[in-house]
Order: C-alpha cells, then structure tokens, then sequence
C-alpha cells in the first residue's frame, strides 16, 4: 500500500513538473497571448461559415461553401453526437494551447518509459529531450496542431503494446485501447499509419523472439488482446473515420476518371502521384542535422540578425540598417534537397551520442525494434532520395500512396531514438552489468561520434553550400550577396558543429566521472538531463519563441472585414 501510495506521488509530482516545464517554455499564454500558426489563420477563414452557422442554428453543418468552392467539413473540425473520445481528449489537454501539446509530448513519453521499467527519473530526461526535439516544436510554429497532437499520444499507444508483451494483459489492453481511440481522435492518419509501421517492425522482432523462446502461445495471446483492444480504439472514432473515408474517394487521394495527364502521359489510376508525394524527400547527407542542428543551414528564412555577412554586404550596398536587419531576419540560409523548411529534425547531440552507445551496451528485443524503426523511418524519409525502396512502398504497400511530404516520417526516428538513448542511459547506471563493460562501450562510441564531427570538419570543403534560389539573386543583379550568404553558411555550419562536440563532451564527462566514481548518480542524472534540455532548447527557440505570440484577436479575427466585404454583404439582389 505504502509502496503504491509513494508510486501515485511521485507520477503525480512529476505530471505538475511538466505542466511548469510547458507553461515555461509558452510562458505569453500565461499573458493571454496566442500563437500565431499561419495554417491556423488560413483554417479560422476556411471554418467561419461553418462556426457562424453553429452559432446561429444550434446545429452542427457536415458542408461548407467558403473552402475550395464548397466541401465536406469532415477536417474542418465537424463535431459528431455522442464523441465521449474528445470529451477524454479536451480533460488530458487541459493547458493552453500550444502549452497542452507539449505536455502531451512529455506525459505521453514518461508513460511509455514507465511502461517500459525504466526508472522515473531517466523517465522524465527521456520525455524531456522528446518534447524539445527540435521538429516537434517547430511544427507549432506552422500550425501542424493536429500533427502535435498525435504525435502526443503515439508514446502512450506504444506503451501499451509493450505493457501486453510483459503480460500486463488488463492494464496493457485498457491502454492500448484509450491510447488508440485518442491517436485515431486526433486526426492525423498519416502519423498514425507512420506508427503502424513501427508496430509491424516490433512484431516481427517479438515474434522472433517468442519462437526462439518457445512462447508462441504468450505472443498468439498478446495479438489477440491487441487486436481486440485496436478495434475498439477504431470503433469508438467510427463515425469520423467513415466520414473521411468517403470523403477521400472523392479527393485527390482517391480514383481519378481522368486516364490522361497533360502532356499526354497515361495518368496513375489511384492515390497521389510519386512526384507529389515525395516532393519533399529528406536529403542523405542531410540526415546528420539529427546530430548537428545547421548544417544545411537550418531553415529557409533563418535569422542571424547583424552576426551575418550578408549584413555587412547589404550595408556597404547602401541599404540603410533598418532594412538590411530585416533581410538578414529571414535568410535562406538552407540548401538541402527539400524545396524549403522551417528548421532541421535536430535530436540533440548528445541523444544522439547516447544512441550510439545503445547500439553496443543494450542487450534484448528493445534494442533491435527500435533500430528497425529509425532505420525504416530514416531510409522511408529520403524519398526520391532512395527511390528502391520508396517506389517498391508506393507500388505495394497499401495505403502509402496516400500521404504526401515523406519526410515527415522521420518522427517515428524522432520517437525511438531517445527510448533508446535513455535505456543506454539505465544500462551505464544498472549495477548488474560489468563495469568494464559500460568502460569499453563508453569508449567506442563517445570516439565514434567524436570521430564523425572531426570528419564533419575535415571534410566540409566537398560540400558547396549552394541553393538554387542564389541563382536567382543574381538574376536580379545582386551578383555577391549570394557568395555572402554561402559564407553564412559556412560559418552556421561550423558554430553549431563545434556547439555539437562541446555538448557531446560534456555529457561524456559527466558519465565518465560516474564510471570512475567520482559522480553520484543523482548528480550525474541531473547533469545530463540539464545538459539536454539546455542544448535542445537553445535550438528550439531560434525557430519558435515569444516572438510568435501575438494578441488573441489576430488569431481569432485573422481576417478583417474590407469595405468591399460590407457591400456585398449589404447586397440583397441575389
């Protein structure tokens, strides 16, 4: 009882712990600001007619006319009778938005950490260094709310799987159950879908698992159990998902009576095009942003504010200070391969150095899952980049077709990566594995990564740090300022690989002075978790900061009423 008793107040202390940790990093909510999210603004105006009619009737309309001259508003946010889902979902997020997503980040992680054994305090570094990975808060910033919002609840899905395999049966089958319902409430079936294939690669590896341990009665039980559980989470959204699935048919996602494309081609019969899908495919080489957060440059409108080059050239053009500052707050400092971003999909240096160390300290099932699904997530996200694969998905794979910007994908990275981080963590605190042991695979990977950032530098001069939009600029007769910004970029590149190293080093100290004893265990945890939270933010905030709130009027009136608007308003001949 008094075991149990101490359980609930530690969870409980910890839930408070993130609720501060949200509301500090959102801290103009506490003002009554909102974010401004420019997808969001662009929903205010697709969903006015529908909300004005709720208001005036009472009733909920499935149809609007203000968007794409008339559709279903099945994504617009229809309300359906009877949706107990959302009523659970609108309880858990509690906080203001986007305060309430970040939460969900950490609630949902330390969930699944727990569910995994893993102690309560590496639990709350895990669900911290996922809530702050980078992608997972620039997307606030576009407002990808319903995308946040499912990445919230996949932790707490996966948990519930995990409970099943360690025959939690009743515990694993509640949450898997209400974990899914949410997922599917969510309303982003594409992080869905990402998911279930992370589930198909745990599968497998439990599977094999289970038949070299001659438990195929435990695994058959365990499926069982999840199926029924999954159906259930499905159910439950049912009006919603068949909403959706007959308003796809009729989308650009379903079957086209057009047989011919312009240029004469023979048009593909169903699902989007391989183009269209995989225009935005992450780039190889671009991939190590998980370790170094700029280099490619960060985001297509970067601010380096007066510590730029360009601001310096612009100044001896002539421009005054004022307007060179603010050319210089919105570089196009990227030249990967997508068409542009908002920012890098930057894990952390130092998570990602902990992975590394994963690789050679855990043992077990965990292990080799989770490197399946950041394997199948990084090589899913390069696109066009590995057309092998991603046609022979495309092709084959049901469903595949129909999401679009595949390197969104790299979330299921971002979600394994820092579970295995955190179990190498455990494993360097775990007093049953030798010593020696921890030693060498401390050695080999810290070396590892070290070696990787000094080849990082080393080797830059066979990169060109070149975009297509410097051609460009020097059409409109700006010949050197694109030769400054490639100096920019040079110089982003360097910063933050040596703000990479330091990080990596100074975790790496902190677990070497514990191995040596010289560190208690409390202080080497506290270390290390400030260490991640420290570098992870220091990224977030140059991509979304205070500066992104604005007053709660600008986001719910985003559009103002024109002289124009009143007339036709006014016009009763038709």
């Amino acid at each position: 009882m008094r075991t149990s008793l101490k359980a609930f107040f530690i969870h409980f202390f910890v839930a408070v712990f993130f609720v501060i940790a949200a509301l500090a990093y959102f801290s103009p909510v506490l003002q009554g600001k909102v974010m401004f999210q420019s997808d969001i603004a662009q929903y205010t105006g697709m969903a006015k007619e529908q909300n004005d009619f709720r208001k005036k009737t009472g009733e909920e309309p499935y149809w609007t006319n203000s968007a794409f001259g008339g559709m279903p508003t099945y994504q617009l946010g229809a309300n359906y009778p009877h949706n107990y889902v959302k009523k659970l979902d609108r309880s858990i997020r509690f906080l203001p938005r986007p305060a309430d997503y970040l939460f969900l980040y950490f609630i949902g992680f330390y969930i699944l950490l727990c569910c995994m054994k893993v102690d309560y305090r590496l639990a709350i570094v895990g669900a911290l260094a996922f809530g702050f990975s980078t992608y997972l808060i620039i997307i606030f910033g576009a407002g990808h709310n319903a995308k946040a919002h499912a990445l919230g609840y996949l932790p707490m899905l996966l948990g519930g799987i995990i409970l099943v395999f360690r025959k939690k049966y009743l515990w694993g089958f509640l949450l898997t159950a209400v974990a899914m319902a949410l997922e599917i409430s969510a309303n982003h079936y594409q992080m869905t879908y990402y998911f279930m294939l992370l589930v198909l690669i745990l599968g497998m590896v439990y599977l094999v698992d289970a038949i070299q341990k001659k438990q195929m009665r435990h695994f058959a039980i365990s499926i069982g159990i999840l199926l029924g559980a999954v159906f259930l989470g499905i159910a439950a959204n049912a009006t919603g998902l068949l909403a959706t699935k007959e308003y796809a048919d009729w989308s650009t996602r379903g079957k086209s009576e057009l047989s011919i494309n312009p240029d004469g081609t023979v048009k593909e019969n169903t699902g989007l095009s391989k183009a269209y899908i995989t225009h935005w495919s992450y780039g190889i080489t671009e991939s190590l942003n998980l370790f170094v957060p700029r280099l490619f440059g960060g985001s297509s409108n970067e601010n380096l504010g007066k510590d730029s080059k360009s601001y310096n050239y612009l100044l001896d053009k002539g421009l005054s200070r004022n307007r060179a500052f603010e050319f210089t707050k919105g570089m196009p400092l990227y030249w990967g391969d997508q068409p542009g971003t908002s920012g890098p999909a930057y894990i952390g240096a130092i998570i990602f150095f902990l992975f590394i160390l994963g690789l050679i300290l855990v043992k077990g099932r965990a292990k080799w899952w989770l490197l399946g699904a950041v394997l199948m997530s990084l090589f899913l996200s390069w696109g066009h980049n590995f057309s092998l694969l991603t046609n022979f998905m495309i092709d084959y794979f049901p469903l595949y077709d129909k999401f679009r910007a595949v390197s969104s994908i790299q979330v299921i990275l971002e979600l394994c990566a820092p579970v295995l981080a955190i179990l190498a963590l455990g494993a360097i605190f775990d007093p049953s594995i030798e010593k020696s042991t921890k030693v060498n695979a401390f050695k080999i990977s810290f070396f590892s990564v070290l070696g990787l950032g000094i080849a990082l530098f080393v080797f830059k001069g066979m990169f060109d740090f070149e975009s297509p939009s410097d051609e460009g600029m020097r059409m409109q007769g700006l010949e050197e300022l694109p030769d400054m910004i490639q100096s920019d970029r040079k110089m982003v590149y360097n910063n933050d690989l040596f703000r990479s190293l330091i990080f990596v080093i100074l975790s790496a100290i902190a677990i070497w002075l514990y191995l040596k004893e010289k560190l208690k265990q409390n202080i080497a945890i506290i270390a290390i978790g400030a260490l991640i939270v420290f570098d992870l933010v220091g990224v977030d905030l140059r991509y979304v900061n205070n500066d992104n709130f604005v007053s709660k009027r600008k986001m719910t009136q985003p559009f103002q009423e024109t002289e124009v608007d009143k007339y036709l308003a006014e016009d009763t001949s038709v």
